[in-house]
């Protein structure tokens, strides 16, 4: 290649940005620094900020930060020398002289030019349909405009029942308001799913309070004096009274770059490309949503525009590779419905047959199409999306199936299962970076991967849409245990049972301490008097304190907690502690200001108003915790068990006493469910929400459980989390009066708590929990398995035991021992010892009121400075 040739992107979106990843690992001279990169890269970009995940954009509306949805790496364009010039869309391409033009007047040349300028939404003609109240769902600012909107809206109405429809669907509903789904087609997600799928698929949709309109499109948008939406007249003449409306129709090429500048398009519009994604002109490429494939298609999925990334990205390398097609196969969860749909899903191949299982009851639908030589075409799945990840597999390699299908289709507790072994290697079990069966495989044998998230960093399985994660896991062990190697269940090298089993044996034997427990049930290598390790301590200590053995820091039980717990606060980076009394509901008064300001002022503390709403005092040393709990006690504070693996807080809005909006007292219920959870022990944090109105203020749905009230009553959501992967809370119950509510909480706290694992957030327990939410929703609502009086008298038991750790430990001097800086200086500190901070720090040290410096509270990274008295 020719030192300094200039490649101009158009268009930095999903597949933009995994075009500029493949580029840069196809130039072995990009792979060490900008400065030995043999290409000069600009990337034009309409939006006003870098490429970000299209595919969970509904989760914006659930707390995720524009940040976090950004797929393009901190410090990857300064690696690379690339320029990005950020709400700078291009407007011309002048291909003779090879030069791009941009909305700011700048002229770029090119020597090679790729176009991924994507879709837009395409809204139907009708009247009304650019009034204010209208809307599309693509952007992030379409999605703020969206929101701003439901603030004030009656009800919502959006036309499309595709995927994207439902997505805005259930972003109108979870927001509270009433809301209309209008499907031109005579079925929802018509190209995905079939008509026994549709029929279900609506019913469960209808179920949580979605009106559903198929067979019928928008005729016309009614508008008020004020000129904005008021209603929506259907083509059926149907009136829908509404204010807001959403158009997810569906979308188009942008190939309106390519047609200006007298490339090739198609009929139905997209960029002409051929099977290695070159234009008409050899110095133009077309990826993603804006080109026409050498098949003949447009794809709209985000797997596919990977595909052409990738094979755009070796053509300007080796020339090898090429598009001729993609799997097109999904899986998603919509309005809390699974479904799935994969290959020949509609049975258009000659000679095929339908394998078909229905339960209208649970709302399950499951459809495989098999050919005439047995093999499997395809399928759909509603509603139970457990066996799509075996299946999809099986259904593009076309490998003989390893059961009757009439088994594949039954509940798993009637069919039999067919493991990810049954697959060949070349079956491509990531769809979205198109990794083989064979790439796992090599990954675990050949570079020792042994868990998931090596394999995802070593093959790119499993980072796009996530579909493919369980396979993954299946697929490792399975590797691994055929190797010879063990893979342990147990919860360490002291205990070959799970946390949740050893839950079962404490609660069951009436276990008091870890010793007994490992002595009678530890590791024939544990032995007796066996100490344990700092997995199976916590854990244990965990469980003995959820099950209300006392406090934590009596007797045995003290040697079992981690650094946090024994001191009952946070650990922080410069080696001084956090403060974190509790403030339920976020509601407090001024006195309680008063307070926690005048501790800050004396003491010396940063103080930082947090998400969970409540007042963090940093900076304390360990000699101090009693002196600053002893004050915060005795002005009526709690621990916050910031410390521990517990309930940290419930968050709320205002609520009704103070919105004009709210329809519920949630200050209320937020402060009566803190202090009802208060000091729970668990496998990990638990944060929890009340939003008092579908506005949803208090963020609710992103939480271990959260509760959203609507004029009906209560709608409780369980399983959200934040963390590494952020996870949408799912509805478990809606229209709950208060006593149903708090009665189902205690039970799915309860239940989490027997059956999590070490460490696990109630996000991955939900998903892993065999049957998901709808086996939860049994067995915390209709006693399934008849267990419910046991969660409910563990609950009672906790709420009658409960005490304020700090409180109990300041009236115990033995327990007061422990909070010394050193061991050899139990009493009062040592005035020739001080905390200064050390180079660098950009804070500067506080004076204290003798003319003193404390430093250590406020300045990371302090360092201990003893002085000659």
């Amino acid at each position: 290649m020719t030192p300094g040739k200039r490649l101009v992107l158009i268009g930095h979106g999903m597949v933009g940005q995994r075009f500029l990843e493949a580029f840069f690992e196809q130039d072995p001279s990009a792979r060490s620094s900008a400065r030995s990169s043999a290409w000069q890269v600009t990337v034009l970009a309409e939006e006003p900020r870098p490429a970000y995940d299209r595919v969970h954009l509904s989760s914006w509306f659930t707390g995720t930060s524009a940040e976090e949805l950004s797929l393009c790496p901190d410090g990857f364009l300064e690696k690379y020398g690339i320029e990005l010039r950020l709400g700078d869309r291009a407007t011309a391409v002048d291909r003779a002289a090879r030069t791009v033009t941009t909305a700011s007047g700048r002229e770029l040349p090119y020597d090679v030019l790729v176009l991924a300028t994507g879709s837009y939404p395409f809204v139907p003609p009708v009247p009304g349909h650019d009034v204010p109240g209208c809307h599309v769902y693509r952007t992030i600012e379409d999605l703020e405009g969206i929101r701003d909107a439901a603030a004030t809206a009656g009800a919502g109405a959006v036309i499309g029942g595709g995927l994207l429809g439902l997505e805005a669907a259930g972003a109108l509903k979870a927001m509270g308001l009433p809301t209309h789904v209008v499907e031109f087609a005579p079925r929802l997600m018509a190209l995905q799913v079939d008509d026994g799928g549709g029929a279900v698929l609506r019913r469960r949709i209808e179920d949580l309070g979605v009106t559903v309109h198929t067979g019928a499109g928008a005729r016309r948008v009614e508008t008020g004096e004020d000129g904005a939406a008021r209603a929506l007249t259907l083509s059926d003449g149907t009136y829908l009274p509404t204010d807001l409306v959403i158009f997810a129709a569906g979308v188009r090429p942008r190939d309106e770059l390519a047609r200006a500048c007298g490339l090739p398009v198609g009929e139905r519009g997209g960029i002409v490309v051929d099977e290695h994604c070159r234009t008409a002109d050899p110095a133009v490429l077309a990826i993603g949503e804006c080109a026409l494939a050498a098949d003949g298609r447009v794809y709209g999925l985000v797997a596919p525009g990977y595909a052409m990334a990738e094979t755009a990205a070796r053509a300007l390398s080796d020339g090898g590779g090429s598009f001729t097609g993609a799997d097109t196969s999904t899986k998603l969860k919509l309005l809390g419905v699974d479904v799935a749909s994969f290959g020949d899903a509609h049975g258009a191949a000659e000679g095929a047959l339908d394998v078909t299982y229905s339960n209208s009851r649970d709302g399950v639908y499951k459809k495989l199409v098999i050919g005439a030589d047995g093999a499997l075409l395809g399928g759909v799945l509603v509603g139970d999306t457990e066996a799509y990840g075996i299946l999809r597999p099986l259904a593009l390699s076309g490998t003989p199936l390893p059961a009757p299908p009439e088994q594949l289709v039954l509940p798993a507790s009637a069919g039999v299962p067919a493991g990810p072994v049954t697959l060949p290697d070349d079956a491509v079990v990531c769809s979205c970076h198109h990794v083989t069966k064979g790439t796992v495989r090599a990954a675990v044998n050949d570079k020792g991967c042994t868990t998931v998230p090596e394999v995802k960093q070593c093959t790119r399985a499993g980072t796009g849409c996530g579909s493919c994660v369980k396979l993954l896991g299946t697929l490792v062990t399975d590797e691994l245990a055929a190797a010879g190697v063990e893979t342990a269940r147990g919860l360490c090298e002291h205990f070959e049972h799970t946390r949740a089993e050893l839950y079962e044996i404490i609660r069951v034997k009436g276990i008091d301490g870890f010793a007994r427990l490992i002595d009678e049930h530890g590791t024939a290598g544990a032995g007796a008097g066996a100490e344990g390790c700092d997995v199976c301590k916590p854990a244990v200590g965990s469980i003995l304190a959820s099950l209300g053995n006392g406090h934590i820091l009596d007797g045995e039980q003290a040697a079992l907690q981690d650094t946090n717990d024994h001191f009952l606060a946070n650990l922080q980076r410069n080696g001084s502690y956090s403060v974190v009394p509790r403030v339920p509901g976020g509601e407090i008064t001024p006195a309680g200001l008063i307070t926690i300001g005048e501790i800050a002022r004396d003491y010396g503390l940063y103080t930082k108003i947090t998400g969970g709403q409540r007042i963090d005092l940093f900076g304390a040393t360990v000699d101090q915790l009693p002196h600053i709990w002893r004050r915060l006690v005795d002005a009526g504070f709690e621990s916050g068990h910031a410390y521990g693996k517990a309930l940290r807080t419930v968050k709320s809005c205002v609520g009704e006493t103070w919105c004009r909006y709210g329809v519920q007292d949630s200050v209320g219920l937020a402060i009566e469910l803190e202090l009802r959870y208060r000091g729970l022990r668990a496998p990990h944090k638990l944060k929890s929400a009340v939003s008092g109105c579908a506005r949803e203020c208090a963020e609710a749905q992103s939480k271990d459980f959260g509760v959203i009230a609507t004029s009906t009553g209560w709608n409780l959501y369980v399983g959200g989390n934040g963390g590494m992967t952020p996870r949408h809370a799912d509805l478990l119950a809606s229209g709950l009066d208060r006593p149903t509510l708090i009665r189902t909480i205690d039970r799915f706290l309860m239940f989490y708590i027997r059956t999590a694992d070490r460490l696990e957030r109630t996000a991955p327990w939900l998903e892993r929990l065999d049957g998901g939410l709808d086996h939860l929703r049994a067995v915390v609502m209709d006693d399934s398995l008849g267990i419910c009086a046991d969660l409910d008298a563990l609950m009672a038991r906790h709420t009658a035991t409960y005490e304020d750790e700090w409180a109990a430990t300041l009236a115990d001097p033995v327990r007061l021992r422990r909070f010394v800086s050193f061991a050899n200086a139990p009493g009062t500190p040592d005035p020739t010892v001080r905390f200064v901070p050390e180079r660098g720090q950009i804070r500067p040290a506080l004076p204290h009121e003798d003319g003193q410096v404390l430093t250590a509270p406020l300045i990371a990274g302090a360092r201990l400075e003893v002085r000659a008295g």
